[in-house]
């Protein structure tokens, strides 16, 4: 028999999900009758025991005990159960039609069962033997109920569409969850932005992130100060406990060092937002790209004249700076053999199709020719100052000219050499296509890029650095490639192709990035 004791504070590394026999007294003896364990059975994953004892939380390997008492489960018909909290987006749409997929490609049959309006389950059937599977049981509220509800040990995964958050972190880690800011505790499953639309007979079609966040500040009250007409702006946006809420507050908000007016109407469901928006000439709202519905998409506009519209390729790349990654976060604990298929199917290529025709935006890189790309040529040949030679330009264009561009990118947190989140998801993606051998005989290029601020000998430098950290974050995570069999390389042009204007903070965090180009 095999014990693992929980020290205080550590990662738990295996879990259950039976929650029907949590609370119940059970008896594990091994086999050969020398050793028994009492304790209150916190679950069974269809292998392993988790069980509180005098001893504190302890795992058991299953092959090697026999289990008496009410609360030990049936090991015949096991049934797993999943407990999945969080994002009501996510809820809506996206996890039921991932789960779905799933259940087809894996034989199963999946019957929905609505309880009430955030409660709901999936009951999984083998197609085969007509044995129950599987249920996965969702509660859809919003992003701070989900970890709450983790932290609670009510539920095995968070959707969520923010970060976990530092004090969340912390009493995850207390409670003996592991570390959740690791690449192993959350899986980007699909990617949204964050969209400032209007009535589609308002006038105004641009608006600068720092003008977005003066009029959610109550700085900026009426139209005329956007170009529009003389009439007072009302303001809407999603509800505050929302995880899309608390990333418009991170992203537009505090980054430009201000704070949200009172004046704002809160709404729960982004469909419901955008509905009332497109209806009232003189509203602004910030839904989800996905939940846009008849309103009017406004284009993000900088001072130096460069624009970036909300697409489903500009924020595949994260060229558009206000993307929303959803998220799907797990304790560090074991899941039940069909729990832990289903997330590795929802970061595989079948899931990417689900997604984007459930209509988030999907993670399946891209290859975009550089004569799709006249507007980025165009920008570059544009703030090209003194420091630019032309024959730095004329070197990027020799290279980057018979390649393609990966829409698969890489950029970094505020004032840190840390990736985003989306990043580390990317360096993940990226790693299992070279795992499988999907670039094997090609050439695949790492190029850097930086802001404009500094000395561009400098910015050359750190972007080549950036590019190198990239490369070899990617080769780390791709365990089982065959990297022999692919060209693995780096360049830099530091900023020689600027995507927004360095006066902002949001341009400049924008700039900074690591592209991938394959030929």
């Amino acid at each position: 028999m095999r014990l693992r004791r929980a020290a205080a504070g550590a990662a738990i590394l295996l879990s259950a999900l039976c929650h029907s026999a949590s609370a119940q007294d059970v008896t594990l003896t091994s086999r050969d009758g020398t050793i028994e364990l009492t304790g209150t059975l916190l679950g069974f994953d269809g292998e392993f025991y988790r069980v509180d004892t005098i001893y504190g939380e302890l795992t058991v390997d299953g092959s090697g005990v026999l289990c008496d008492g009410p609360g030990c489960p049936n090991l015949q018909d096991f049934v797993a159960e999943l407990s999945i909290s969080g994002s009501a987006t996510m809820g809506a749409v996206l996890m039921p039609a991932l789960i779905e997929g799933f259940a087809l490609r894996n034989g199963y049959t999946a019957e929905r069962s609505v309880e009430d309006k955030t409660h709901f389950s999936y009951r999984l059937t083998n197609e085969q033997t007509g044995k129950l599977a599987a249920v996965f049981a969702f509660r859809v509220t919003n992003t701070d109920e989900g970890f709450a509800d983790l932290l609670a040990n009510e539920a095995d995964i968070v959707m969520a569409l923010r970060e976990i958050r530092a004090d969340e972190h912390m009493r995850a880690e207390e409670a003996g969850m592991g570390d959740m800011t690791e690449d192993n505790r959350s899986r980007v499953v699909a990617l949204d932005g964050i969209v400032p639309i209007v009535a589609p007979n308002n006038p105004v079609r641009r608006i600068s992130p720092l003008d977005l966040a003066r009029a959610y500040a109550g700085q900026i009250t009426n139209w005329s100060d956007l170009g529009g007409p003389d009439a007072p702006i009302s303001l809407h946006a999603p509800a505050q406990r929302t995880g899309l809420g608390q990333a418009i507050e991170d992203k537009i908000i505090i980054t430009a060092g201000l704070q949200m007016s009172p004046n704002v109407v809160r709404h729960a469901r982004g469909i419901e937002l955008s509905t009332k928006v497109a209806s009232d000439a003189f509203a602004l709202g910030l839904v989800s790209f996905a939940e846009v519905g008849n309103a009017q998409a406004l284009t993000l506009a900088g001072r130096c004249g460069r624009a970036l519209r909300a697409t489903r390729r500009t924020i595949k790349t994260e060229d558009y700076p206000l993307t929303a990654p959803m998220f799907l976060y797990r304790p560090a604990r074991r899941l039940p053999k069909i729990a832990r298929e289903f997330l590795a199917y929802a970061g595989g290529p079948s899931a990417q199709i689900v997604t984007r025709r459930a209509g988030f935006v999907d993670q399946a890189p891209e290859e975009v020719p550089l004569d799709d790309q006249g507007n980025r040529l165009a920008n570059a040949i544009a703030a090209a100052g003194d420091e630019i030679a032309l024959t730095e330009l004329q070197r990027m264009v020799s290279l980057l000219s018979p390649m393609k561009r990966l829409t698969t990118s890489f950029r970094f947190e505020a004032g840190s050499v840390r990736l985003d989140a989306q990043s580390r998801s990317n360096v993940q993606q990226l790693a299992r296509a070279l795992e499988q051998g999907r670039y094997d005989a090609r050439k695949l290029v790492f190029v850097g890029f930086s802001d404009g601020e500094g000395p561009a000998i400098a910015n050359q430098s750190i972007a080549l650095q950036r590019a190198e950290a990239v490369r070899r974050a990617v080769i780390a995570a791709a365990e089982t490639a065959d990297v022999d069999q692919v060209t693995l390389e780096i360049d830099a042009f530091g900023e020689a192709m600027p995507m927004a204007c360095d006066g902002s903070a949001w341009g400049r965090l924008t700039n900074r990035r690591v592209e991938v180009w394959v030929r």
